[in-house]
């Protein structure tokens, strides 16, 4: 594996980081370190400048004040845009996630996006809270996703871009699609955090930054992974 030392970026903890979406950064430290690849995590808070030598970006979900003066940061730095160009791995959770689209809603009006995904969002009829499950996109090689979701809004992909996952659970996007994937770039509603739940999408990530295929990544014990995995999948389909 190329890197030696892995930079992964958690993007502005004081405006974004609800319902424990910062383990999704613990989750790829504590992944790489198992396979002997030194970590420099980097929490930047809304008032920094965002690196533009990491290898990782990371964004969480948060309320619509706070993701509206994301947005506006986001806009004026720069920093992420220039790294969906350049490829590098970029993980948004929620509204994380509708930032990356054309458009979203907040604060009762529309607000621009950073346009890195091909897709808008805007207010749903209901909120969706609960557990969240799909089939993932099989080119991703992920298999089934498990997650939590609590949002109010819906997005609407585009063609440049496609869905993370068909869902089985929950609502996700519009109740039919979750989440979205262009490149090296994913968007989520999944809570959880998601990358506890979906280690092979964590392995994903990791194999993006260090330019190799997933299944070239050293294997890990995931007993207690699974274990989370089959929990919730069983109690999923205890409630259907």
């Amino acid at each position: 594996m190329a890197l030696s030392t892995l930079r992964i970026v958690w993007l502005y903890p004081d405006l974004l980081s609800t319902y424990g979406d910062r383990g999704n950064l613990l989750v790829l430290a504590h992944r790489a370190r198992a396979r002997g690849i030194d970590v420099e995590p980097m929490q930047i808070r809304s008032d920094q400048h965002i690196p533009h030598t990491a290898d990782i970006y990371l964004i969480g979900g948060g309320e619509d004040g706070p993701q509206a003066v994301a947005a506006d940061r986001l806009l004026q730095d720069g920093a992420l845009s220039r790294a969906a160009e350049a490829g590098k791995p970029i993980l948004a959770i929620c509204a994380g996630y509708q930032l990356l689209g054309a458009s979203f809603y907040a604060n009762g009006r529309a607000y621009e996006g950073l346009n890195i995904l091909d897709l808008r969002s805007d207010r749903g009829p209901s909120r969706a809270v609960g557990e969240i499950a799909g089939e993932a996109a099989p080119q991703l090689g992920i298999g089934p996703i498990t997650g939590f979701e609590n949002h109010g809004g819906r997005t609407h992909l585009g063609e440049a871009v496609q869905p993370l996952a068909r869902v089985t659970a929950g609502v996700g996007n519009d109740g039919a699609t979750e989440g979205a994937w262009a490149g090296h770039v994913i968007g989520t509603y999944m809570h959880g955090p998601g990358l506890a739940r979906n280690p092979k999408l964590a392995d994903l990530l990791l194999a993006w930054a260090v330019g190799v295929n997933p299944a070239q990544l050293p294997p890990l014990d995931d007993t207690w992974p699974e274990r989370l995995r089959h929990e919730r999948f069983a109690a999923l389909s205890a409630s259907q």
